[in-house]
């Protein structure tokens, strides 16, 4: 049963310099042309694969979403409405730029049923902001959080980096104690991993950008774990934390290894023991739209068995919680130890897994070396 729906919003009016995602500067693009094959692709979809039950979660992400005009952003949420039974939508989140989220956005997004803001904040030092490409200020951040409260928002997550270049401990301290401050439900911590094609991935080949050393990462990621705990948010995943009943219900479909729709340029989606990948390029996703039914695929893979097996044991060791043995076995109807016995007794010689009646998980080191970890259940790949 599918549960869940991400729609990408490619579009952004400043390219930060750490970003792969798929995204495109906004001046001069066709937006209403791909809003219109937006809302082709979501009917046809649904046409093909019904969700049953109604979708749960709907995440909209980018690219930038709040770079939308308001009448834009209108026009998203009516397909949407048109597409998806909007009462029973459980979780229904908007990424959003400080510096784009005006009075008349928010008013647009809360009336369409929208109740969560992901905002993309990063680091609260603005010569940082400057180096990473991002074009927002610190008032912006304060001002959009004070306007999102006003609308009615209950639900607020903040995105922000750490291993920033140049950045120090202090410069992270002061980041988490402002942010903090300003009252939110949710925070998504992250470190910087230069990919390629990125501004930031050209200037480490010309060796240009001074990164901190690993050392002084791993503290940034243990002060974020002190620091979020005692400050009353719990870690519900390596890189996310929460007050009580704001985890988000969308991200743990990916980790929770369940099926979602995924449209838009670049998209990925998972239905049926299928993902899929679609074109990134804008008139190549728009083209495919309208020569195959709304299906604009660039990239299709049916997984095996012991590849679903893999990504339930890599992802779901993202939760802090772990993965859940009795799942495990009703879900594949094999016991988790006889299919990866060799490497969870590896792991936990190693003291990166801890294991319960009822759980695998990673230990305190093991979240430090969490790729590691993943990397070792690969076993069929």
């Amino acid at each position: 049963m599918v549960k869940a729906a991400y729609i990408h919003i490619p579009f952004c009016e400043q390219i930060c310099h750490y970003c792969d995602f798929n995204k495109f500067f906004l001046k001069n693009q066709p937006v209403d042309e791909y809003l219109h094959s937006l809302a082709i692709e979501m009917k046809k979809t649904l046409e093909r694969v019904p969700p049953h039950d109604g979708i749960k979660t709907v995440f909209i992400g980018g690219g930038t979403p709040t770079a939308l005009s308001a009448k834009q952003l209108d026009q998203l949420m009516s397909s949407i409405h048109q597409t998806f039974a909007i009462d029973k939508i459980e979780e229904f989140t908007v990424e959003a730029n400080p510096d784009q989220l005006t009075m008349e956005k928010l008013s647009v997004l809360k009336n369409a049923g929208v109740n969560r803001l992901s905002i993309g904040v990063q680091t609260f030092q603005e010569n940082l902001l400057k180096m990473i490409g991002r074009t927002h200020t610190n008032e912006a951040v304060f001002q959009s959080i004070k306007n999102a409260k006003a609308a009615g928002f209950e639900n607020i997550s903040i995105d922000m980096m750490f291993g920033l270049p140049d950045q120090t401990l202090e410069d992270w301290k002061e980041t988490l104690s402002i942010a903090f401050s300003l009252e939110v439900q949710h925070f998504s911590t992250y470190s910087l991993i230069i990919e390629p094609k990125t501004v930031f991935y050209n200037m480490m080949r010309k060796r240009k950008l001074r990164l901190p050393t690993e050392d002084l990462e791993a503290s940034m990621y243990e002060l974020v774990m002190e620091e979020m705990e005692r400050h009353g948010f719990r870690q519900y995943e390596i890189s996310n934390f929460a007050k009580k009943g704001f985890e988000s219900k969308h991200n743990l479909t990916y980790w929770n290894n369940e099926q979602y729709y995924g449209f838009g340029a670049g998209a990925h989606s998972y239905l049926k023991k299928v993902r899929r990948e679609n074109f990134r390029p804008l008139k190549k996703y728009v083209e495919m739209i309208t020569k195959n039914d709304g299906a604009p695929y660039i990239f299709e893979h049916e997984l095996t068995e012991e590849e679903i097996m893999e990504e339930e044991m890599f992802l779901g060791l993202r939760k802090t919680k772990g993965v859940s043995k009795k799942h495990f076995f009703d879900k594949f109807g094999r016991h988790m130890k006889d299919v990866f016995g060799l490497q969870i007794e590896e792991q936990k010689g190693n003291g990166l897994l801890v294991e319960n009646d009822e759980y695998i998980a990673l230990t305190e080191k093991g979240k430090l070396l969490g790729n590691e970890v993943f990397q070792a259940f690969l076993a069929f790949s």
